[in-house]
């Protein structure tokens, strides 16, 4: 049976379930980073709150398949299905999220943030993504329940993404061109000095904005942006809103720590824009086929798969001749 074509599985105990991870994850996280304090997030404390991220995630798809496979009304089979469903979408999240890492490396860079205070910053990131994910979750549902051929409108859009980005850049982004940077800057008073981690301070008497704010919302611009492209791509796994929005969420919360886990090395992963730019092209290909041609979620997990870690590989073997 289909996952694609099943009823939404989201009951109000599964989303109960799910928020409750949520909640409790987020105020672990911001707990401990008011206990460490403002610190260089290491690689060794980012790779083990990765290890967390992925741990919880993992555990939730299995908590999913046992509660499917033990009612009477899905089965095995279907809780399988879902299973596969979630983990697609998790995993295309993740990788999609790769290149957003990029642009985050870029901003810090631009505006010369110490890495002592980028953590703050992802955190509310973060926490900002997942109320824009909720919303555009939800938006995105309701225009595939009413209007079904908007999934050939995402699918064209996804070929459309993925073939642009593989294609040379002609010049990389000037963000002091920005329209809305420049809207905010000219509208509000900033000091020209970080004052630590703080997005105001407290100048001549008068409280103004510091730089620290305008990251913030170019950090939070290029979450839109990238979530233009990732909600489109979850919605070819699946059109079960529970599935795209537990899937997306759980690939978000741990974008922070992949971004302090990558950030130092992501620019050795010379072909991986490439695999993306598949990827995107391969789910929107399968959009727009899939009136006549169903491609099973299983081959889809695959495909997505084998493309990332193709161009991982390949990446690496680039990096050892170079440096032979």
């Amino acid at each position: 049976m289909n996952a694609q074509h099943l009823a939404s599985i989201g009951t109000p105990m599964f989303y109960g379930v799910f928020f409750a991870i949520i909640l409790l994850m987020i105020a672990i996280d911001m707990l401990t980073l008011k206990k460490t304090g403002v610190h260089k997030v290491s690689t060794k404390e980012a790779l083990a709150w990765s290890a967390v991220w992925v741990s919880v995630s993992l555990g939730f798809a299995l908590w999913l398949y046992f509660q499917l496979a033990g009612d009477p009304n899905y089965g095995k089979a279907v809780a399988m299905e879902h299973t596969l469903a979630f983990l697609t979408g998790y995993v295309l999240e993740k990788s999609l999220a790769v290149d957003n890492i990029f642009v985050f490396v870029m901003i810090f860079a631009y505006f010369k943030v110490p890495p002592q205070y980028q953590h703050r910053v992802l955190l509310y990131g973060v926490l900002g993504a997942i109320v824009l994910r909720i919303i555009m979750v939800g938006l995105g549902a309701v225009l595939v329940r009413e209007f079904s051929w908007i999934l050939y409108v995402f699918g064209a859009f996804l070929v459309y993404t993925g073939i642009k980005m593989a294609l040379p850049e002609d010049e990389e982004e000037d963000f002091s061109k920005n329209p809305i940077l420049r809207w905010i800057t000219a509208h509000m008073r900033f000091s020209k000095q970080l004052d630590g981690e703080k997005f105001f301070t407290v100048e001549n008497g008068k409280r103004v904005a510091t730089p620290l704010l305008l990251v913030l919302v170019m950090v939070e611009l290029s979450d839109v942006i990238f979530a233009v492209d990732s909600i489109p791509a979850i919605f070819a796994v699946t059109t079960d809103p529970f599935i795209v929005l537990t899937s997306n969420l759980f690939a978000v919360l741990g974008l922070r720590a992949m971004y302090f886990l990558l950030a130092n090395i992501i620019d050795r992963f010379v072909y991986l824009k490439y695999g993306l730019a598949f990827v995107l092209t391969f789910i929107g290909v399968k959009m727009l086929v899939a009136k006549w041609y169903h491609i099973p979620v299983q081959i889809s997990l695959a495909v997505v798969f084998v493309a990332l870690v193709s161009a991982v590989v390949l990446s690496l073997l680039k990096n050892k001749q170079s440096e032979a």
